[in-house]
């Protein structure tokens, strides 16, 4: 069968969105490969001894982007020149390569505490305020309180000295090793809500608006753990508490 023509004005609109498409996943797959090309180490660490600090933590969160459930934070404190091979941004690695890191990570710490901060709070602060939150909770949290905070590029209302990193969980293995933490620790809740909430997929993706999951939306509408501030759980056609749930979690 010939290709069906296209007239010149349907052609200058559908090539723009082409190109648009195409410049936006180039722009992915370029910022892809340079967070690869980035060496997870001890620079900032060591840069942070310099100056005097002892005790240094590394602060990281997971979950901003889900459309379900908790934010979480973690922070962790290794020992001074700290190495683990293969450690780095945990969205760069593999969910067996996380879950062996996480292992090492908890074997090698002095500290690490982590903090969530659920979907309620998200919704009537924000989710930027909601992962400060959880950042300063789960350095509260430590068992040995830091003199120096490594943060992924955030500052943080804490009373010692702080170095905002952009890309940290890429270049700081203090900030990966709690970047790490934190996934490993939200997926495995995640994990729990799925079988509250079998519905909606949740251990298959976490959360996130995967087409899955914005089809489970439509189909049974937001649970009570869904954030509600979030444009897709907002837009939903479906009414907040349509269908069966538990009464708490």
């Amino acid at each position: 069968m010939p290709r069906a023509s296209c007239t010149s004005d349907e052609f200058l609109l559908e090539a723009p969105k082409a190109q648009d498409a195409e410049r936006e996943v180039s722009a992915a797959t370029l910022k892809m490969r340079m967070l690869r090309s980035l060496a997870c180490g001890n620079k900032y660490e060591k840069a942070a001894r310099a100056q005097g600090a002892t005790c240094i933590a590394g602060v990281d969160e997971v979950g901003r982007g889900s459309l379900f459930g908790p934010v979480v934070a973690a922070a962790v404190v290794l020992p001074p020149d700290t190495r683990i091979r293969g450690l780095r941004d945990s969205k760069q690695l593999l969910r067996e390569d996380r879950e062996r890191l996480a292992k090492v990570v908890e074997y090698k710490a002095i500290a690490i505490a982590v903090e969530e901060i659920d979907a309620e709070t998200i919704d009537r602060v924000n989710i930027y305020q909601a992962s400060r939150l959880a950042m300063m909770g789960a350095v509260r949290k430590l068992a040995i309180q830091p003199d120096h905070l490594l943060i992924d590029a955030m500052q943080l209302d804490l009373g010692c000295a702080q170095t905002s990193i952009i890309y940290g969980d890429s270049l700081s293995i203090s900030i990966a090793a709690a970047s790490v933490i934190a996934k490993v620790y939200r997926d495995r809740r995640l994990c729990e809500f799925d079988e509250i909430y079998p519905q909606y997929g949740l251990a298959s993706h976490k959360g996130y608006s995967t087409p899955e999951h914005l089809a489970a939306l439509e189909k049974h509408g937001p649970c009570p753990l869904h954030r509600k501030s979030f444009r897709p759980i907002a837009q939903t056609s479906l009414p907040w508490g349509e269908g069966d749930f538990p009464a708490e979690v």
